[in-house]
């Protein structure tokens, strides 16, 4: 999970990141309200989907907002000052609408804020919230939740710590994968197979998302959750799956060949391996998105197959998916020190089959480290 320490620091590069008239933040987007504080609703509980919001205030600390039964669904310590808790349940009363409860919450820290100049995240805060806040000192202009997408890109010591805590459980899945894909067996077969991996490495629950689908030489492309599908020998198994811990995620890929595969096959998988040695030999602070992508695409488009790898071939990865830098031709984006980011190249033919490989790498000032750690190969 987060920690404290660092908690504390992403608070400090946020309020160096603001105009300092500012006395006060509220922070509403519940992945920037984990980002700062630790707090995260558990999402395997009855509370999922709802939220708190989160007030940084440069006098009197950091309040967490929101109703009893939320506050008391984190899914692990959290690090703040003071809490503003608003009762929606107390197994005597009906409820109210929830939401409602939130906004009576944020009412109760008003009086604090009025006559001193904010900002408020107002991408995420709801139209009920900013009624109750009855402040018009606000900083309207300032785009709170792009200046901390924009810092949540350089990661911090716990940030890639559970990150790699995300990677080494998809790790085992892609393990078992490796021995249980066979002809006769269903893709939602394969599924439960790696998710049970997953679970078992993790330690704990955790979501699980992503492509377990075959590819075959008549349906070259597909993706999403597992269906029914048999696999046959001569399909290729796409498992390009991520696994979210504590908000943080994973996203790696291998394609395994049902059966012997073909030497088109083999062909198409040196292609898929070829790009992305190309795409590892640009990767390090400073290097052009766009340069990243031209590199991973060149031994694919220079064997003949440009129309058969469109898709980007990487993208950032953390608190969202995807998430800058974006690895494509007409990216503006450059790679920094502390960005996590993947390569997946990736070859579909028809006649053939198709498929994708991918790593999760960590940049750094002169290169990186590879934070993934999959066997990659059809067999």
């Amino acid at each position: 999970m987060l920690t404290q320490e660092g908690c504390l620091a992403r608070q400090k590069r946020l309020w160096e990141s603001v105009p300092d008239h500012l006395e006060w933040i509220l922070i509403a987007d519940p992945r920037h309200v984990l980002y700062l504080s630790n707090f995260l609703v558990q999402p395997c509980s009855f509370s999922r989907g709802e939220r708190a919001l989160l007030l940084l205030d440069r006098d009197k600390g950091v309040t967490l907002v929101g109703d009893n039964f939320t506050l008391r669904s984190s899914a692990a310590e959290f690090y703040v000052d003071h809490e503003a808790i608003e009762t929606w349940y107390d197994h005597k009363h009906s409820v109210e609408n929830r939401d409602h409860a939130l906004f009576k919450a944020l009412k109760s820290v008003v009086p604090q804020l009025k006559g001193r100049p904010g900002a408020i995240e107002a991408e995420w805060l709801p139209v009920g919230a900013l009624q109750e806040l009855e402040i018009s000192q606000t900083d309207a202009t300032l785009e709170l939740g792009s200046v901390l997408r924009k810092l949540r890109r350089q990661k911090h010591a716990d940030e890639i710590a559970l990150l790699k805590q995300c990677m080494q459980a998809c790790d085992a899945g892609h393990a078992c994968a490796r021995e249980v894909v066979e002809a006769g067996k269903s893709e939602f077969d394969i599924f439960r197979k790696v998710q049970a991996a997953v679970l078992q490495a993790a330690g704990l629950p955790v979501i699980i998302y992503g492509d377990f689908r075959a590819s075959t030489p008549a349906v070259p492309k597909a993706g999403g959750l597992p269906t029914g599908h048999v696999l046959a020998n001569g399909d290729l198994f796409v498992l390009d799956y991520s696994v979210v811990i504590h908000g943080y995620r994973s996203d790696f890929t291998n394609t395994i060949a049902v059966g012997e595969p073909s030497a088109d096959q083999q062909m198409l998988f040196g292609l898929c391996q070829a790009a992305m040695q190309g795409g590892e030999s640009t990767l390090k602070a400073g290097t052009k998105c766009a340069d990243v992508h031209a590199a991973t695409a060149a031994p694919i488009w220079e064997a003949g197959y440009q129309e058969n790898f469109q898709h980007h071939a990487g993208h950032g990865l953390g608190l969202g998916h995807p998430e800058a830098p974006i690895l494509v031709p007409e990216s503006i984006d450059t790679l920094l020190a502390g960005d996590v980011v993947t390569l997946e190249p990736g070859v579909y033919v028809e006649g053939i089959g198709g498929m994708r490989i991918e790593h999760n790498y960590l940049i750094t000032e002169d290169g990186f480290e590879r934070l993934s750690n999959h066997v990659i190969a059809l067999k």
